[in-house]
Parts: structure tokens; sequence; C-alpha cells
């Protein structure tokens, strides 16, 4: 809940809830995503199209009846090639951020998994934003909180819905 010497946000128009208000902000919450994201990538001796890769495997283990990530999965989902893909997983396995693991039952298939080192390395680079996004979560309460996460999980699912 907001307080009362809680400043307003800036917004870009006159309707704080319009379409455009919303697209603004949206856009320009990506742009520091993607610059945070950058830097990381610049620090670690990375790609941005490995960060990227690296979200994704992370996201993986998060999903529902998805299993591990595989090296086809992840060209599917980044809409990269198979090469791009290989290029991007041997500099990631190279820098300790992934492991590339044969399936027990097939040995054809390979799981690609968030190596321990990567994480450490991630969660000291990103613990600044953890403790932003911990300090924004607790101005809301948890009625309002569920409201964003509903937003985010419907943009999220419609997003994907764009994209194919």
């Amino acid at each position: 809940m907001r307080s009362a010497d809680t400043p307003l946000p800036v917004l870009p128009c006159d309707d704080p809830i319009g379409l455009q208000s919303f697209a603004v902000l949206l856009r320009g919450m990506n742009a520091e995503f993607n610059r945070i994201a950058q830097e990381f990538a610049h620090a670690q001796g990375l790609h941005l199209t490995d960060v990227q890769a690296l979200i994704a495997v992370l996201d993986a283990e998060h999903e529902e009846d998805a299993g591990p990530m595989t090296p086809g999965r992840l060209a599917t989902r980044m809409n990269l090639t198979s090469g791009a893909v290989t290029a991007c997983l041997d500099r990631l396995e190279k820098a300790g951020h992934v492991r590339r693991v044969r399936a027990a039952d097939d040995r054809r298939v390979v799981h690609v998994h968030y190596a321990q080192a990567g994480r450490e390395a991630a969660r000291e680079y990103f613990r600044p934003l953890a403790t932003s996004t911990d300090a924004v979560r607790a101005r809301f309460d948890a009625a309002e909180l569920h409201v964003v996460v509903r937003f985010l999980a419907e943009m999220n699912r419609n997003l994907a819905l764009v994209r194919r």
C-alpha cells in the first residue's frame, strides 16, 4: 500500500492506467533489465545472448512438465540455429556457468544445467537487484502484489502468443 509520503510515479500521459502509460513504463523497465543484463555479460566476458540463454536455462527449472533444458529447446526458445546455440553453450560452459550432461536413459540427449559456480556469480552480481526488488515489494500489500503477479503472468503468456 502506498503511504502518503511515497511519491507518485512519473507517468507518460494524462491517463496513468491507459495503454500509452503501460507501454512507456514496460519499455522503461525492459530497457533497465537489458542494461543490467548487458553489464553482467560484460563483467563475465559473455555476450548478451549468453545471458539470455542462462535465463532460459534457469527459468526451465521452474516450468512444469518441461523437464531439463536441452540445446534444441534452447534454440527454439531463443530463435537461434543449432550452431549458434552450440557456440553459446561452449562459451557458457567454458566460463563455468552451465554444464552439459547426457541423459541416463538416452545418451543422445543432452541436458543443460546451470552450474553452481555460475549460480553463485549471478547471485552475487544480482544481489542489489534482488534487494531493490524486495524493497519495492515491501511497499505493497498482499492484495496489490497478487494483482501485479497476475498482470505479469498474463503479459508473459500473451507475449509468448504474439511471438508465435
